[in-house]
């Protein structure tokens, strides 16, 4: 089987009603420029949903015909992508906006961050499409993710597809400020080792040297830090009560209590501003 095939048959598998509802719902609100819901993360690898936010993409046509504001479609195509918070039938997400150019883009190895390709490396599912023609791109923007982090990553590992695979992930978080423990990226291999083990078999893969996947990886952290906090203030504008999700992502990850006061609330941007050289010096986030 090829990686390909693998991909289509993780991206074609079923999901729990609930999702396969919030997934049309989100794309109901972006109206014609809709063209494919995506559904990741870590309530798709946990297979529970209790308490937690479900993690979607939003795959649209054209950043301006999927806003109502032009700042939303220029804030996009600046510093993509877009979160917003989302609620359905009782149950809570959040979904990141990208158009088809930029997640055919971000899935591949031109990237100059690894959040996107970091993420669909691993598995998803199509829950939502416009027609055969979005399902197509998507299948071949996501088939390239896996091999992009394999190429990256194979320099840089000892041992056998795991130990890859497992560096591989250690290094797209380092190349992003994330609140998830250290043993975070291990787990997402370990979650389902023999998915991990076909792909690699599956890809042909010509690694680059050890020199030169160095230099990509120093360029992608330095780039991804600077991203990230960008997006964090970002997140501030388009992400309602965002800072409380800040919060909350990064004590359940990282084992803290912050409590944020009601002026951070009030000023969101700042209170990120003043929480992130406390939180990076604590190890919260890194």
């Amino acid at each position: 089987m090829t990686a390909l095939e693998l991909v289509a048959g993780e991206l074609d598998a079923p999901v729990e009603r609930q999702v396969s509802e919030m997934a049309a719902a989100i794309a109901a609100k972006h109206g014609a420029a809709s063209r494919a819901v995506l559904f990741y993360g870590s309530c798709l690898r946990e297979k529970q949903f209790d308490g937690l936010m479900l993690d979607f993409y939003l795959i649209v046509s054209d950043y301006r015909l999927a806003y109502d504001r032009r700042w939303l479609a220029t804030a996009n195509r600046v510093i993509p992508p877009n979160v917003f918070p989302f609620a359905h039938n009782g149950m809570a997400a959040k979904y990141a906006v990208l158009s088809e150019a930029d997640f055919a883009r971000l899935c591949g190895p031109d990237a100059d961050t690894v959040s996107v390709w970091a993420r669909f490396a691993q598995p998803s599912r199509l829950v939502w499409a416009a027609d055969g023609d979005a399902r197509a791109a998507v299948l071949i923007a996501v088939g390239r993710a896996a091999s992009t982090l394999l190429w990256l990553a194979l320099p840089m590992a000892d041992g056998g597809a795991l130990a890859v695979w497992k560096r591989g992930f250690e290094l797209t978080y380092a190349a992003e400020i994330r609140a998830e423990s250290n043993a975070r990226p291990g787990a997402v291999v370990d979650a389902d080792p023999r998915r991990y083990e076909r792909m690699a078999d599956a890809l042909q893969i010509k690694p680059m040297t050890r020199a030169e996947a160095e230099r990509r990886w120093a360029a992608l952290r330095r780039r991804g830090k600077i991203i990230s906090v960008l997006r964090l203030a970002k997140a501030t504008a388009t992400f309602a009560g965002g800072i409380d999700y800040l919060a909350w992502k990064i004590n359940r990850h990282a084992g803290t209590a912050i409590v944020i006061k009601p002026w951070q609330r009030r000023f969101p941007i700042l209170a990120g501003i003043a929480l992130l050289p406390r939180l990076l010096r604590s190890g919260a986030v890194r």
